[in-house]
């Protein structure tokens, strides 16, 4: 399908491939000679393109994956990391500052993001799965925080944040001082992954979810996100009303009034986003 989507007109992605599928855009990390590592390039690209998917009104959810059987390596180690032992602290902390901010460019864009794993997925590539919404894995995937393993806290990106609340603070523990894999069995079973595919068939998996959340009340799955996010610092008291607000605010959307009058109809409602 050519890319029509508006906000997106102007970016050809160099360093990745993008391409939509409906309403439905799916980002693919493409060196799949190295197992799909990130550059400084890339890494400031995926930051500036999640930033553009705020605005992208006809991108209804994102999907990503690797290419080649694989998800994502990390950092590539003769681009990045060699590099980032000449650095004085100013260019390392706009470094870290950078690879932090493409975290926050995901998390701050409404459209629910899914992770379709297999393979490697490791150091970047495991965190850029772990704050997806959603996660799909094969039996085979291997996802490592190996930050460790080049002499580096597993405190990188929001791990020490993220990792915890999915998997839970001891298993969570365990992954970040040692830097071991994640099987994909192990990953399901500490609620990493939502479900396991095989490999020919995770991208698929992951592809029907988001059809399905893209053909649904879309203004609502964003305000969902963002509650699942703000409400991580707040009391219980406090989250009830400020989803009070929200629930609020939904229902003055034509969605909700679709929904009704579907109902009533005793038809499938459809929804547009607004």
């Amino acid at each position: 399908m050519k890319n029509t989507h508006t906000a997106l007109a102007d970016h050809r992605p160099r360093h990745f491939k993008w391409h939509a599928e409906g309403r439905v855009g799916v980002i693919t990390l493409d060196r799949p000679d190295k197992k799909n590592p990130l550059t400084f390039e890339s890494y400031a690209e995926l930051r500036d393109f999640f930033r553009k998917l705020q605005y992208a009104r006809d991108v209804n959810a994102i999907v990503v994956t690797g290419s080649g059987g694989n998800f994502c390596s990390g950092g590539d180690v003769h681009e990045i990391i060699g590099p980032l032992t000449k650095m004085a602290m100013p260019e390392l902390m706009d470094f870290t500052r950078m690879t932090g901010d493409l975290i926050k460019a995901m998390r701050a864009c409404p459209q629910p993001v899914i992770s379709a794993v297999d393979g490697v997925c490791a150091g970047a590539g495991a965190m850029i799965a772990l704050f997806s919404d959603l996660r799909y894995g094969t039996p085979g995937a291997k996802v490592a925080f190996l930050f460790t393993r080049v002499g580096l806290a597993g405190c990188d990106m929001g791990a020490c944040a993220m990792l915890p609340r999915v998997i839970g603070q001891g298993r969570a523990a365990e992954l970040l001082y040692s830097g071991r894999s994640m099987s994909g069995d192990e990953g399901m079973a500490w609620g990493f992954f939502n479900a396991l595919a095989a490999p020919d068939a995770v991208l698929a998996r992951a592809l029907e979810t988001a059809q399905s959340l893209a053909a649904g009340p879309t203004f609502a799955h964003g305000m969902t996100k963002k509650m699942l996010q703000q409400e991580w610092a707040v009391g219980i008291d406090e989250a009830i009303e400020m989803e009070a607000q929200a629930q609020a605010i939904c229902m003055q959307t034509q969605d909700f009034h679709r929904a009704y009058n579907a109902f009533v109809a005793k038809k499938k409602p459809v929804f547009e986003g607004n």
